[in-house]
């Protein structure tokens, strides 16, 4: 049997539940704190102890990203954090910077380590340097087509496991800073009244609005249409790819759990009968209709689809 993984993002402690009830093996969280996912509702300490609990109980895995691009002053309380993680047993941690990764190696040794997606590995040597560094798993940038990924899995180690979305909204562009809001209040970098939103639009697509999102993390910005690549499940897996990962920071739970359905019997027809799989239609009209915005293949294939309602 392949050894496959379906992740996802959960917000809160009831999405943690929701998503690996509807079938994910694993779910990734931003935390308390040192997490970029500001924008979602936040897991207390507490909260976390009980989401693992019960990933445990299941014999499924948690992940907490420190995504934080740290200032020097970060470090103590980042310290204490990877202590609390490690002594209520988290699973793996997502990291997107070299010095954090220095941080996790002196502070919690044995603990397992993924370069996120803003780690921006684009090439085999990029990831085989992060493995020397006793990185378990990379998930590669968004960006890549599969003949890049192939490229990847045939020059890096074995057993250092290679993570892709497959699902959900695409993140072009991530600033720790709030450029946007301070140039329009004209105010101080450092300071933070509320969340902003704003849409980026080109000129000869004046429909098409990509979303920028802006709180006290800094600044995000985000594709005009989601990923789905339910049509091409096989392909993805011969890439070499291992760990699926549904993104889902601004949808709901409900969304979460048809997502994860859908994905989760697409990659079962696959695994149970790999020489015959069939797509169904059915599975993306049920992403169809729980998704408001068009969904594309992204940048894996030579020839995008679009699957405009």
């Amino acid at each position: 049997m392949l050894n496959l993984e379906l992740s996802s993002f959960a917000k809160d402690l009831a999405g943690l539940k929701v998503a690996l009830e509807s079938g994910a093996d694993s779910v990734y969280i931003g935390g308390q704190t040192f997490g970029m996912d500001t924008i979602s509702n936040k897991f207390s300490m507490e909260e976390l102890e009980e989401g693992i609990k019960f990933a445990h109980e299941k014999n499924k895995r948690v992940y907490v990203t420190i995504s934080l691009l740290p200032h020097n002053n970060d470090f103590v309380k980042l310290e204490e954090y990877l202590l609390k993680l490690n002594d209520i047993k988290v699973d793996g941690l997502i990291l997107c910077e070299p010095g954090t990764l220095e941080i996790v190696r002196k502070v919690t040794p044995n603990m397992k380590v993924h370069m996120g997606i803003q780690a921006n590995i684009y090439n085999y040597e990029t990831a085989r340097f992060y493995y020397d560094l006793g990185v378990k798993r990379v998930v590669i940038a968004k960006e890549l087509a599969l003949k890049d990924t192939i490229e990847i899995r045939k020059n890096a180690p074995l057993d250092l496991e290679i993570e892709a979305f497959v699902h959900g909204s695409m993140v072009m562009s991530y600033s720790g800073r709030r450029l946007l809001s301070n140039y329009m209040t004209s105010k101080d970098a450092g300071k933070y009244d509320e969340e902003k939103n704003y849409n980026l639009v080109e000129e000869k697509r004046p429909g098409q609005y990509c979303p920028i999102y802006e709180d006290e993390g800094g600044t995000i910005f985000y594709a005009a249409k989601d990923l789905c690549m339910i049509e091409f499940i096989p392909e993805l897996i011969k890439s070499g790819v291992t760990i699926l990962t549904v993104e889902g920071h601004l949808k709901s739970n409900e969304y979460t759990e048809k997502v994860i359905k859908a994905y989760r019997k697409a990659i079962d027809e696959f695994i149970n009968n790999p020489d015959n799989w069939k797509f169904d239609k059915n599975w993306l009209e049920e992403l169809q209709n729980i998704d408001h915005r068009d969904l594309t293949t992204g940048f894996y294939l030579e020839e995008n689809i679009d699957y405009t309602k």
